[in-house]
């Protein structure tokens, strides 16, 4: 989320108008708002699985905002189509992995597990399905042979940091064409 923040000033399309979390404490509020960016927090706890309450008050909280277009950034709720419908176009994700392997949670263990040869992480389109809409953007990591679970995870951040606002810049100016990292 920082980095996207970072990206977004000069000729970029994209200019940054809220940043919400269900999570009180995550450190990427305050970053957000030493940056002047506005920000919002929807607990989902209260709402004891009711995903539609929920995304109905996400909505609430950023509709004063007027965003154009919502950059999932380490926002581990699943989505209904409902509110996906609402943005279908106009939301983006990135998930650690070279999808459509690894959807879901634990992917840097997984690769590991199944001996792959290279990971890394995708920029998406989100829709309905879980980490399954269109491809925007892909950066490759080689495994090493002494890799662990928090190494991995270390380089394919790095690779995130990179891509995210890559696609997003191309995104927001109406390119939609995926972008390939080696």
């Amino acid at each position: 989320m920082v980095k996207l923040l970072d990206s977004m000033h000069g000729d970029h399309p994209a200019r940054a108008c809220v940043v919400l979390s269900n999570n009180p404490a995550a450190a990427g509020l305050d970053k957000a708002e030493a940056k002047g960016v506005p920000t919002e927090i929807v607990r989902h706890q209260p709402f004891h699985g009711d995903r539609t309450a929920f995304e109905h008050a996400v909505m609430g909280a950023i509709s004063d905002h007027k965003p154009d277009l919502i950059c999932l950034a380490g926002f581990m709720r699943k989505l209904t189509e409902g509110f996906v419908g609402e943005w279908h176009g106009r939301m983006l994700n990135i998930h650690p992995s070279l999808l459509p392997k690894y959807k879901g949670l634990d992917t840097h263990r997984r690769v590991l597990e199944a001996g792959d040869a290279e990971h890394g992480c995708t920029v998406h389109e989100v829709t309905a399905r879980l980490d399954d809409g269109p491809i925007l953007g892909q950066s490759r990591v080689p495994i090493l042979p002494d890799d662990t679970e928090d190494g991995l995870a270390a380089r394919v951040l790095e690779q995130e940091h990179i891509l995210y606002p890559m696609v997003l810049r191309r995104f927001a100016a109406g390119d939609h064409t995926p972008v390939f990292l080696p």
